[in-house]
Order: C-alpha cells, then sequence, then structure tokens
C-alpha cells in the first residue's frame, strides 16, 4: 500500500508561494493609529446604558403600579380579596358583576364555596382566644 501524503518540503513551498499575497493585507494593517483616545465613545455608551436602563426600570415600576387593569375579560372579574388558609391553598373573594363569588383555590383545583350579594360580608366569629389564654384553661393556671 502506497501512501498519499505529500513530503514536508511541498507543504511549505505553497504557504511560501502565499506569503507575497498576504503581504499587502498585513501592511495596510500596519497603517491604522495604535491607539484612539476612549474618553469621549465610552462615555456616550456609558449614558446611553444607563437611559436604556432607566427607561426598563421605569416602565417595570409603571407597570407595577397601573397593574393588569383593561386585560382579559374587559373589566368584568375584579379580585376584592384573597387570603391564604394553607401552603399553597387560599380563599379568593370574585366581584361578578353585583356578586360576590368565594371561591377555595388549590393546585389544579377550584372550588366555589359560596355566593353573596355585592359587598355583603356574613357576620365574622367571635375572635379565637389566644395560644397562651387556651394553654393556661388547660393546665388549670388561668389568671383570675
Amino acid at each position: 500500500m502506497t501512501s498519499q501524503r505529500t513530503p514536508r518540503g511541498r507543504r511549505h513551498r505553497s504557504v511560501a508561494a502565499l506569503l507575497p499575497s498576504l503581504w499587502p493585507m498585513l501592511t495596510e494593517a500596519a497603517d491604522v493609529p495604535a491607539a484612539t483616545p476612549l474618553g469621549p465613545e465610552l462615555l456616550q455608551t456609558t449614558i446611553g446604558l444607563a437611559i436604556v436602563l432607566a427607561l426598563i426600570f421605569g416602565l417595570a415600576w409603571l407597570l407595577r403600579r397601573v397593574g393588569p387593569t383593561g386585560r382579559g375579560s374587559g373589566g368584568v372579574l375584579r379580585v376584592v380579596a384573597t387570603h391564604a388558609v394553607g401552603q399553597r391553598e387560599r380563599v379568593v373573594i370574585l366581584e361578578v358583576g353585583e356578586q360576590w363569588l368565594v371561591l377555595g383555590v388549590a393546585p389544579g383545583r377550584v372550588n366555589a364555596l359560596q355566593t353573596l350579594p355585592r359587598g355583603a360580608v356574613p357576620e365574622s366569629a367571635p375572635a379565637a382566644a389566644s395560644f397562651s389564654a387556651l394553654l393556661a384553661r388547660a393546665t388549670g393556671k388561668a389568671r383570675t
């Protein structure tokens, strides 16, 4: 079997033949001034970046202040209140027209708990005793 390799000398000759054609490009690169002052360009870039970042943060702040009003169904639904009752569960009161819907919301599930007339809040249960009062009563060390 014979090898199809080219002799080393032949490879060097082909590179040497290319060198005169590359010489003008190498000499043109040397004609470029070595250093230009970066002060004005760097200042302009920094100011432009600061303006863009200020616009991004300003628009994010404005969107948070305005909120998601006007999206979706044209303002028919409105969240009146929400309260977390567990790690991933919550009770949500939605206003739909002239009614409030009390919903139980859990991952992958929404249950209608009650329907109330708009603005009607049921009477609250008496406030639960504090833990310390319950503990004192249970151990018989109630304060008098």
